[in-house]
């Protein structure tokens, strides 16, 4: 914990008003900046195990505007360090995208976007390029205004493959590069609001054998397909049925009831638990031939007190999964492509549920910070603020982040802040606001003076 350091009007480590103004004036002053920076970065793809070209804009605009130190991992996930303090505080953000799908979709060039008065466009500005952005001028922010002590040394990462495996950069680097902060602040996109918390998820694949034959005589053979048809009629039916003691297949939806998870209220606040199958695959000799094998990727979305284990496990106990027997292998996917560098870091497609709770220390200060600077309530550019201001300012993640690895893998507490908006992550005409980048440069600079006490 950060020691407690002198300041006149000064209380807990928070920022005077004048102080406070301060940051939200040098955070709009750096308002071009900031755009030109993201701009800079879009200009060229950077999907997952190909982020070279971000990392290296990334590491210049570094090095531009004074990181003591700035450097890339072997993994290519790359970091600027500003500050000296005993208390390491990381801001993550990853750099890599997703792909831009059916060109025909967006108005605008991905990847040369636009830019307006209030928006810029492009792949990547919402997911999450801006938070990265935000996140380096902020560091400046603190050095310019003098706010860089004893206290506290601030880390900004810019992480590669999140979008293939979420986590798997944060497990190199705290496992690998041996870092680990104090706390992390995930500037993924939250529409303004302040998140806790995310649902964890992991990719499961059922496998079926068979016996092929002639199609004119299927009786002679056994078929894989007809196998799994039976086994996505009970998958469907554990994610669509109630938690009734009669029914066959208790739903998902029981781990919101305080009778089989002791942990139903967080539960209840991130959400149930779902599954959907996501892909089929199969062989057969031919069109005209039983299928031999049948196999298909579930996407599992789990709320807190499920484990690995038991999502494995629940569907090895579906009727029809028993009913095929030893026919039948239920198992966790791997990922163990390489990075854009060669390096390989094999992990398990396991993403566990995290959430930070309400009285902690990273929470409390977060939202003190967040009031003293803005007020109670999200803020945003005019086309978003009404929507946002009617929403809770402490809430949680649809999809997944950084944080399954961070806080649900290594118990490092997670706090998420981020321009742009959820919605705007994997869709077409992507945009971000000019307004987030600043309001969340200045929440990024003020918020280790609230933590430090």
């Amino acid at each position: 914990m950060c020691p407690k350091g002198p300041g006149k009007e000064k209380d807990m480590g928070k920022l005077t008003q004048e102080e406070l103004k301060k940051i939200r004036e040098k955070a709009e002053s750096y308002k071009a900046d900031m755009s030109a920076f993201l701009r800079a970065i879009v200009k060229n793809p950077g999907e997952s195990a190909d982020e070279k070209a971000h990392v290296e804009t990334i590491k210049k605009e570094m090095e531009k505007v004074g990181f003591d130190e700035v450097k890339v991992d072997p993994q290519g996930n790359v970091m600027g360090f500003m500050g000296s303090g005993k208390t390491l505080i990381a801001f993550d953000g990853h750099i890599d995208t997703v792909g831009i799908g059916n060109r025909d979709n967006w108005s605008f060039d991905p990847y040369d976007g636009f830019e307006s008065e209030t928006q810029i466009g492009g792949r990547g500005v919402s997911d999450q390029l801006g938070g990265t952005v935000s996140a380096v001028y902020a560091a400046k922010i603190m050095k310019d205004l003098g706010l860089l002590n004893e206290k506290y040394r601030v880390m900004v990462v810019g992480t590669v493959q999140e979008e293939d495996c979420d986590g798997l950069c944060w497990e190199y680097i705290i496992n690998k590069d041996k870092i680990r902060p104090e706390f992390v602040l995930s500037s993924e996109p939250t529409d303004g609001g302040l998140y806790r918390g995310q649902r964890g998820r992991m990719e499961i694949r059922i496998d079926v054998k068979g016996v092929s034959c002639h199609g004119s005589a299927p009786e002679r053979g056994d078929n894989a397909i007809y196998k799994m048809a039976d086994i996505l009629q009970d998958v469907r039916a554990l994610n669509n049925n109630g938690d009734a003691e009669s029914t066959e297949i208790r739903g998902l939806v029981k781990m919101l009831n305080p009778k089989y998870n002791p942990q139903w209220k967080e539960a209840r606040f991130l959400g149930r638990g779902t599954v959907t199958a996501s892909q089929i695959f199969f062989t057969s000799p031919s069109r005209c031939a039983v299928a031999d094998s049948c196999a298909v990727s579930l996407d599992r979305r789990m709320t807190l007190g499920e484990t690995w284990e038991s999502c494995l496990e629940e569907i090895r106990e579906l009727p029809a999964v028993k009913k095929y027997g030893e026919d039948v292998t239920v198992s966790m996917y791997r990922y163990d492509r390489p990075s854009f560098t060669g390096e390989v870091y094999p992990i398990e497609c396991y993403f566990p549920t995290w959430v930070l709770p309400e009285d902690h220390k990273v929470c409390t200060a977060a939202v003190s910070a967040y009031k003293d600077l803005f007020g109670d309530k999200r803020i945003g550019e005019s086309d978003t603020v009404e929507e946002r201001a009617a929403r809770p300012l402490l809430d949680k993640w649809t999809f997944s982040t950084n944080g399954v690895s961070i806080m649900g893998r290594n118990g490092i507490p997670v706090i998420g802040f981020g321009p742009g908006a959820e919605a705007q992550a994997h869709a077409p005409n992507e945009v971000t606001w000019k307004k987030d980048l600043v309001t969340c440069a200045a929440f990024y600079a003020a918020l280790p003076q609230y933590y430090c006490d």
